[in-house]
């Protein structure tokens, strides 16, 4: 049976742990795998579960998200289906930010009361994974739960940065912490399969994914003025109603942060990666590009997107984006490529390479690139050597960025010939 769903996807606040990708877009608009946004994964998740009304919350930099969206999830007339964007907005009840994930549900609720549904389901704009929410609402229902947690088991080590629970031979979840410290550990221990038990991933977390029944969701948000659902609305709903976990166990990340984002990205050049781009589709903006072109390249592990120019020695465990322009003799290693948002003139191509006033927009002759990311737009000189690594200090300068090791060259940065980043 198909229940009557509406979905919630949470935008997330300013994103400060992507910066600077989030310095001029908001989280769930990041390029991801060369051709997506971040917003392309919940979205096509709930299209290829059945559910095609969607609402995206969001409130910093939105404007290049709001247009991703219009020109990416258009329906039929015919269709009731909508991906519509809900921003923080000054009204005659307020004209404050949203100050949590429930906040943001709770002020946007009005916008639900014209749309036919029986179940909430809310989820977050910065993770990659790929579920059948049909299934976790069929459970819901079929249980009697009147919310369900989507969870996953970890580690000790990423125990810290989750709300950490525990349930019972029903799946009924009979206690809740929000990101325990180190000594709260040892008592937070669930039964897992003895697979994942033998990885160490002891501890189930809350995955941010909730189905919520509607009255329970319009009640919680009524009573507890609590602003965010992980710290304050579920550990008081546990104490009240039927809260389910929904256990999963296939691939899933959290991409909050510049190291996992790049490490996401990176391992889709796996020869079988954990995440299938080749299985049920991801959808995104269909752009009239050409196929890319590649001359005297050796290619190994890599993804190319397409519209690109390659003319490069060498490209290995990396994803190279939309439009991109690489020069001759240049090697690329371990680097996500977001690519470019336009061409230029070839006339101008010609004259900026001869001139490198500025560069053009890609990547010049004789370069060697490793362990980066390169933002939308750079323009990389000739014989510039970026080169990431742990022996590399947290800095962030005009044009780039150093987080963990890796370099992140800003969005439409300009990096004149000669330049060395690292060694």
């Amino acid at each position: 049976m198909t229940h009557k769903v509406v979905s919630i996807v949470l935008g997330g606040g300013r994103g400060t742990r992507l910066y600077p990708l989030t310095d001029q877009r908001s989280k769930p608009a990041v390029p991801i795998a060369g051709k997506y946004r971040l917003v392309d994964i919940p979205i096509s998740n709930c299209l290829n579960s059945g559910y095609n009304k969607i609402f995206v919350l969001t409130q910093y930099n939105s404007a290049s998200l709001n247009k991703h969206i219009k020109n990416t999830y258009n329906f039929s007339v015919f269709s009731k289906g909508f991906v519509d964007i809900l921003a923080a907005e000054q009204t005659n009840e307020g004209d404050r930010w949203f100050e949590g994930t429930a906040d943001a549900v709770r002020r946007t609720q009005k916008n639900l009361a014209n749309v036919d549904y029986d179940y909430v389901l809310i989820l977050s704009g910065d993770q990659l994974y790929q579920m059948d929410y049909e299934a976790m609402v069929n459970f819901h229902v079929n249980n009697g739960g009147e919310i369900t947690i989507g969870t996953i088991p970890v580690t000790a080590k990423e125990a810290h940065a989750f709300g950490i629970l525990k349930s019972n031979e029903n799946n009924e979840i009979v206690s809740f912490v929000e990101k325990p410290s180190d000594d709260l550990l040892p008592d937070w221990t669930s039964e897992v399969p003895e697979n994942l038990a033998r990885q160490g991933r002891n501890y189930l977390a809350s995955m941010g994914i909730y189905v919520f029944s509607k009255g329970v969701l319009a009640q919680l948000l009524r009573d507890n003025p609590g602003m965010d659902f992980g710290k304050e609305i579920i550990p008081e709903a546990i104490e009240n109603n039927k809260v389910l976990s929904y256990p999963f166990d296939s691939y899933w990340t959290d991409i909050g942060t510049i190291p996992s984002f790049f490490e996401a990205n990176i391992s889709l050049t796996d020869n079988i990666p954990l995440f299938n781009l080749f299985g049920d589709p991801v959808f995104t903006r269909p752009r009239m590009l050409p196929p890319s072109k590649v001359s005297g390249t050796t290619l190994n592990s890599a993804i190319l997107a397409d519209g690109c120019i390659i003319l490069s020695d060498k490209i290995e465990q990396s994803v190279i984006g939309i439009r991109s322009r690489i020069g001759r003799g240049t090697v690329i290693k371990r680097t996500y490529m977001m690519g470019s948002d336009y061409y230029e003139d070839l006339s101008e191509v010609v004259e900026k390479t001869s001139s490198q006033q500025p560069p053009p927009i890609g990547v010049g002759e004789r370069c060697y690139i490793e362990n980066a990311i390169l933002d939308k737009n750079c323009r990389i000189g000739n014989d510039v050597r970026i080169i990431g690594g742990k022996h590399l200090l947290d800095q962030d300068f005009e044009h780039y960025t150093i987080v963990e090791g890796i370099v992140v060259v800003k969005k439409n940065a300009i990096i004149p010939n000669g330049t060395t980043i690292g060694h």
